[in-house]
């Protein structure tokens, strides 16, 4: 009986403007040893032409370095303040003044993610969640936001068992209460489901019943498809499989019309001997496949053409992550801002092109010794054979006049002369590199638009690199350098 109410409401059209294209955004996670300063990550999300972030706090510096970029960015307010602010009308509408008002006539923040997966790992909040998103989105209203920012909270897919075929898929009878009262508050105020979707986990814990290629969207023969026998509808991967588990476990409760946004997703590239399928090649597979997938805009087979907006986990590798390998290496770039790995993108426009190799500069460090600056400049401006006269008085390069300008200077000119090779960009530790280009006005940096710029390279090469601090080619790790620059899913 139940399946046939399925099979019928199948046909109706899902109420969600299927117009709309999908998009896809990141997650940015804070767990980095070497964390980079807003205004790094700002940089980095432009020059991937990345629109839509998710933070997992509403951290001031973040929003503050988003100001004024478009990016639309998703804020969370953090689990641990889900009781205070759940019990608490007062406690609510001082978060929104405390994190919303100060930053959102500069920044686009249109979402709030009350809590992340608090249902699956802390319990003991789920009665209150439903009333913090409720006080939250009451507090936006109060100061005219709520058409503006949409309130929600991002699930585990955990919560619905029986997922495949995706039309048995029920949400936990543990959580259904708070789940009807949930969907009931996202279709009053023209919300959304967050989900968090990870077939690696799926492909993990399936014991080898799926399939590795049906979980990282790779081409199935028509007889190797999973098909849905109660509705027909064939399945090509492990993605839209949950996806319309969710739609269906929704519908089990008479809930129609309310869009799946999924706010995790993403596939590890590195792992321990427990973790074989963690590999660079399937995390750039899985995450190349999903970006077409989800830009497409094919949605799944029970609502096709309907956009299924993404946010890949995550921008960055989080090295300060607890348990396994695997937990650290979810990241496309580096602290550095060098990709992991170059994604597989075709077609897709220039979003998370993910390829830095042309854009990285050499600069000066900002807290280095100032006699160690020094020593490093007059290398490159002597034996690394730079040519050093665009910082002659008169000369474009020559302001500031600052030991740390000219030498970020001669260092940039020294790392593209050398063609950004690994140890170029050291120099006893007082330089490093960055996807910024220090170029200002009337100083055209080497590498700026092409190389040799402003005639500052010298036809021979080099005959020796610049001093590292381990006297190999190797160099140090590069890292963001912590220069001040002139900054989302």
């Amino acid at each position: 009986m139940v399946v046939n109410v399925f099979i019928f409401l199948l046909l109706l059209p899902l109420a969600v403007s299927a117009d709309q294209d999908a998009f896809v955004g990141v997650n940015i996670g804070t767990a980095l040893s070497d964390m980079p300063n807003p205004t790094q990550v700002a940089v980095l999300l432009k020059s991937q032409q990345i629109r839509h972030v998710r933070l997992y706090d509403a951290d001031p510096a973040m929003l503050f370095a988003l100001a004024g970029s478009g990016i639309q960015v998703t804020v969370t307010v953090p689990n641990q303040q889900i009781l205070a602010v759940g019990q608490s009308n007062a406690t609510a509408a001082n978060w929104v003044s405390r994190n919303i008002l100060p930053y959102v006539s500069t920044t686009n923040i249109t979402a709030i993610s009350v809590g992340s997966e608090v249902l699956t790992t802390i319990p003991n909040a789920a009665t209150v969640l439903v009333s913090a998103m409720k006080y939250i989105h009451s507090a936006l209203m109060s100061a005219g936001l709520d058409s503006k920012i949409k309130v929600s909270t991002a699930h585990s897919s955990s919560i619905i068992l029986d997922s495949f075929p995706p039309s048995q898929a029920f949400f936990n009878r543990t959580v259904e209460p708070v789940m009807v009262q949930l969907l009931e508050f996202l279709r009053s105020t023209g919300s959304y489901l967050m989900l968090n979707v990870y077939p690696y986990y799926d492909y993990m814990q399936s014991n080898g019943v799926i399939p590795l290629d049906y979980a990282l969207f790779r081409p199935l023969p028509p007889d190797k498809e999973a098909i849905d026998l109660n509705t027909l509808l064939h399945y090509t991967n492990v993605f839209d499989a949950v996806v319309d588990a969710a739609y269906f476990a929704m519908l089990y409760l008479n809930y129609t019309n309310i869009p799946v946004v999924v706010t995790e997703s993403g596939w590890p590239s590195k792992g321990d001997s427990s973790q074989p399928d963690a590999t660079l090649d399937n995390a750039n597979t899985y995450n190349s496949n999903l970006i077409r997938h989800v830009l497409n805009n094919t949605g799944t087979p029970k609502h096709p053409g309907v956009a299924i907006s993404t946010y890949i986990y995550e921008l960055y590798n989080e090295d300060l992550k607890p348990g396994l390998v695997s937990e650290k290496n979810w990241g496309l770039f580096n602290a550095d801002g060098r990709p992991i790995y170059v994604l597989h993108l075709m077609d897709s426009g220039s979003v998370l092109t993910n390829d830095t190799a042309g854009q990285t500069y050499c600069v000066a460090k900002n807290d280095a010794d100032k006699k160690m600056l020094q020593a490093a400049l007059d290398w490159a401006c002597g034996p690394g054979k730079v040519n050093c006269s665009m910082m002659l008085q008169g000369e474009p390069c020559y302001l500031p006049d600052t030991v740390a300008a000219h030498a970020t200077y001669a260092f940039d000119a020294y790392y593209h002369q050398m063609a950004m090779a690994d140890g170029t960009c050291d120099f006893n530790g007082v330089a490093t590199v960055t996807t910024t280009d220090p170029s200002r006005d009337g100083c055209t940096f080497p590498g700026s638009g092409g190389s040799g710029s402003n005639g500052t390279f010298n036809n021979g090469t080099a005959s020796s690199l610049a001093p590292s601090s381990n006297s190999t080619t190797s160099g140090s790790p590069l890292l963001f350098g912590s220069v001040s620059f002139l900054k989302f899913s």
